[in-house]
């Protein structure tokens, strides 16, 4: 029997992000903004999300530090981020699968 003719593909997945920090990234409406826009499943970079928050530059870097830390978001090159795509069921979705919670993105619209 040859081991090549049948290799097992190996996913790396990543363990749950930490309930309390998701729970603290999330509770700040600029960072709620954001990760609603990167539902879209596309990155984006640092200035949109800034614009979508609803922040300064300085601030929105701050910000997506936080959601970076937490295990939310991964940074691409040129400054770009998008959101871990295992938490992500259905991308263009506002819902966010962390496992342990389900955020509904467009359920805390406000008018």
């Amino acid at each position: 029997m040859n081991p090549d003719a049948n290799p097992q593909k190996t996913t790396a997945v990543r363990p749950l992000p930490d309930l309390k920090q998701t729970l603290r990234a999330v509770a700040q409406l600029s960072r709620w903004k954001m990760l609603k826009e990167l539902t879209c499943g596309e990155a984006r970079t640092i200035a949109e999300l800034t614009a979508v928050g609803g922040c300064s530059y300085a601030s929105g870097v701050k910000h997506l530090q936080v959601l970076q830390r937490a295990g939310m978001l991964e940074r691409g090159r040129g400054g770009v981020y998008q959101l871990v795509r295992q938490y992500l069921p259905v991308p263009g979705t506002p819902v966010v699968d962390f496992g342990h919670c389900l955020l509904r993105l467009d359920a805390a619209e406000q008018k």
